[in-house]
């Protein structure tokens, strides 16, 4: 997932927020719901597609962003919220087709709600990380990209010959491992996240009590 803004840039200006490190971020955003329909109907090669593009756009909106010097607080808003979007759909579209546990997206949902009211990032503050969530960040984009891998390496099996009878079956054990694999980082996934959000609240709590009173 992306890099936080640095703290002087507001992004309050069209030119910091049009421009190509937003654009391919924007590109994430509409790849989201093609992911999701995808995945519902089981079109694995497109599904793949829209992954891999997704991992493409992720990876240099924040190289363009830092070396054109066009970070800022809404890129980065921008940028964390495109993220939580695209695997939020990927986990609820995986979850819709029994791949994984229903509670993954919900849980995406509320860590980055939580997240960016910690931040205050409506008030043009930048968003704070911690690490723990970085590592559920590359964690949700790994579980959909995993999950949606072995659907489409097992829908490519059905092309093998005869001939390869044995290997096919090997093939198909190895996938269904994964596919196990895929189920219980789901569920690890849901309670990384739901730690995460309690060491963030407990956090918040616990600098307010430390305020100097009036």
């Amino acid at each position: 997932m992306s890099k936080p803004a640095t703290p002087d840039a507001k992004g309050s200006s069209n030119e910091t927020r049009f421009n190509l490190a937003n654009a391919l971020t924007g590109l994430r955003l509409l790849l989201a719901p093609v992911m999701g329909w995808a995945i519902l109907q089981q079109f694995w090669l497109i599904a793949s597609l829209s992954m891999i593009l997704a991992i493409v756009t992720d990876v240099y909106d924040g190289k363009i962003a830092r070396r054109q010097n066009l970070t800022s607080a809404f890129g980065g808003f921008f940028d964390h919220g495109t993220d939580a979007f695209f695997v939020s759909v990927g986990a609820w579209a995986l979850a819709e087709s029994t791949l994984i546990n229903p509670w993954l997206w919900p849980c995406i949902t509320l860590a980055f709600v939580q997240y960016a009211l910690d931040s205050r990032v409506l008030a043009g503050h930048e968003l704070r990380t911690s690490l723990i969530g970085r590592y559920n960040g590359v964690g949700y984009y790994a579980i959909v990209a995993t999950a949606i891998g072995a659907q489409t390496l097992q829908a490519g099996l059905y092309v093998i010959t005869a001939q390869a009878a044995e290997a096919h079956g090997v093939a198909l054990k190895a996938i269904a491992l994964l596919h196990t694999a895929v189920s219980w980082a789901a569920w690890l996934l849901v309670a990384t996240t739901l730690i995460s959000i309690a060491d963030r609240l407990y956090h918040t709590l616990w600098h307010q009590t430390q305020k100097p009173l009036p």
